[in-house]
């Protein structure tokens, strides 16, 4: 029996392939401006017809999106559908508030194992850049670049563990749990012991990493996560005292 031939793939499909896997790496981040047609065929290899194919495609996927003026940006469709329908409901409903952070413990966690076992070279340069611009930030206790640097930690450990589901999961996840995280930090900024607590965290969990020790990786995360978790859970308790009280001190 003769062999059919093996398709022949279109060099537009090529294309899409190669922008999906920089998406799905981290490569390209929701709102990054892809490079120019003639920029993009020349690092591809291929006709700026075949680029503008494969845009078109990218865009009909929802992955891309074109405006008249502003270029070719990448678009949040894969973590927008998580976040989106969630963001009101933890708003409205405070009981899922401890769901939300059970799962950043299980997924920080996580991720810090794998990013022991599975960080590169390269994995390792940003995280310790990232860790060195966070703990900075602690030491001058710096609270909106505390914040940012913060979340540029956790997102490094998670693009670290080579588990692309982690990387946009916790970049969701961290989207989600915004407000809760900043103004957990802003309490534990004007408590000293808690803002070095918390800088103390950051460090056992990156010097694990470091030394490939996945185990230890996973524990230090998971702690730092409780951490959080109750912090936040203690903040919210003492805001309900707190109005508690001056219902009923006026009231009186």
């Amino acid at each position: 029996m003769a062999r059919l031939p093996s398709p022949v793939v279109r060099l537009a499909d090529s294309v899409v392939n190669e922008i999906e896997k920089q998406i799905l790496d981290g490569a390209l981040r929701p709102g990054d401006r892809i490079s120019s047609e003639r920029k993009l065929a020349e690092d591809f290899g291929v006709s700026r017809p075949s680029i503008r194919e494969a845009i078109q495609k990218l865009v009909a996927k929802g992955l891309l999106v074109t405006r008249h003026g502003g270029g070719t940006t990448v678009t949040d469709r894969l973590d927008a559908p998580f976040v989106d329908p969630w963001q009101n409901m933890v708003k409205d409903h405070p009981m899922l508030h401890s769901d939300v952070l059970e799962v950043r413990e299980m997924l920080e966690s996580q991720a810090a194992e794998l990013a022991a076992q599975r960080a590169t070279d390269v994995d390792m340069a940003r995280l310790d850049k990232a860790f060195a611009e966070l703990d900075e930030a602690y030491a001058n206790k710096d609270l909106d670049q505390s914040i940012a640097a913060d979340v540029a930690f956790h997102q490094a450990i998670a693009e670290a563990s080579h588990n692309v589901l982690i990387g946009h999961l916790t970049a969701s996840l961290m989207r989600l749990i915004h407000d809760h995280v900043t103004n957990n930090l802003k309490h534990s900024h004007t408590r000293p012991a808690q803002w070095e607590q918390l800088r103390s965290q950051h460090r056992t969990i990156w010097k694990a990493i470091k030394a490939n020790k996945a185990d230890k990786a996973s524990v230090a995360a998971k702690e730092h996560s409780v951490y959080i978790r109750e912090s936040i859970e203690n903040n919210a308790l003492d805001a309900h005292r707190r109005i508690s009280a001056l219902r009923r001190a006026e009231s009186v």
